[in-house]
């Protein structure tokens, strides 16, 4: 066999081998974080409130007249979509939805809410053009362009409930936080919860772990916050309990 072709038999495989050491790893860290995940069970969870189990991750939906107003659009489509027949609700009376963050798992049932306006933060736009990657040359995707950008600090009412909205950046470029109504705080995954105390991000899954971290402080002081919503760790009906001895 030709030296050359040898040299570029060897060199490919040693590619594919460098290649497949990192996907192993990557499925391996994947899975047993995941694993230890705890979303709650689908269900009502508050007046108004209600949570989506998809998989590893929690979406919720607040009830308006008007419709519903939706955090995040869950992992997989299918699954969302029978999660909220059994809650008897129809996914075209979702009016908007709110993304913490684009990541896979937060997105995928998007298209199932057609009548919904799409709000993200400005920053996260970082994550769809590439500015930003978790993983180099894999930008974040989502299935609309229509999304409506907000702003740090910004305050949104949908129908009679009212959404403030704040940046935490870290675990991606644009992660936000919503305090809707004064008292409920969606998370997303800024931050886990374990026998009700606030503890750190996956190190793993974030763009940055330290800037996550830091994110976390400007949320541990809000007042008229009563419940923590998070994307997979649960919720929390304490918050003055939950973010007490919180130390970066």
């Amino acid at each position: 066999m030709n030296k050359i072709v040898k040299k570029i038999l060897i060199g490919v495989g040693i590619l594919f081998g460098i290649v497949a050491i990192f996907g192993g790893y990557f499925f391996y860290k994947f899975s047993s974080e995941t694993g230890k995940m705890t979303p709650v069970p689908t269900g009502q969870i508050s007046e108004h409130g209600y949570a989506i189990k998809d998989e590893f991750a929690n979406m919720y939906l607040i009830k308006d007249s008007l419709g519903y107003i939706a955090i995040d659009a869950g992992k997989d489509l299918k699954v969302i979509e029978t999660e909220m027949q059994k809650l008897n609700i129809n996914p075209d009376e979702v009016i908007a939805i709110f993304l913490t963050h684009s990541d896979m798992d937060h997105v995928a049932g998007i298209p199932l809410f057609k009548n919904a306006k799409l709000y993200m933060a400005k920053n996260e736009v970082k994550m769809l053009n590439g500015e930003k990657q978790k993983i180099p040359g894999y930008n974040n995707s989502i299935s609309r362009n229509d999304y409506i950008l907000l702003d740090d600090q910004q305050n949104v009412e949908i129908g009679k409930h009212k959404i403030h909205c704040i940046l935490t950046e870290g675990h991606t470029s644009g992660s936000m936080c919503y305090q809707v109504n004064e008292k409920n705080l969606f998370t997303g995954d800024i931050l886990s919860l374990h026998d009700g105390k606030l503890g750190h991000s996956v190190k793993f899954f974030d763009l940055d772990h330290d800037m996550t971290t830091k994110s976390i402080s400007k949320i541990t002081n809000l007042p008229n916050v009563e419940v923590i919503l998070t994307s997979h760790w649960g919720v929390s009906k304490d918050y003055k309990n939950a973010v007490k001895d919180w130390k970066e």
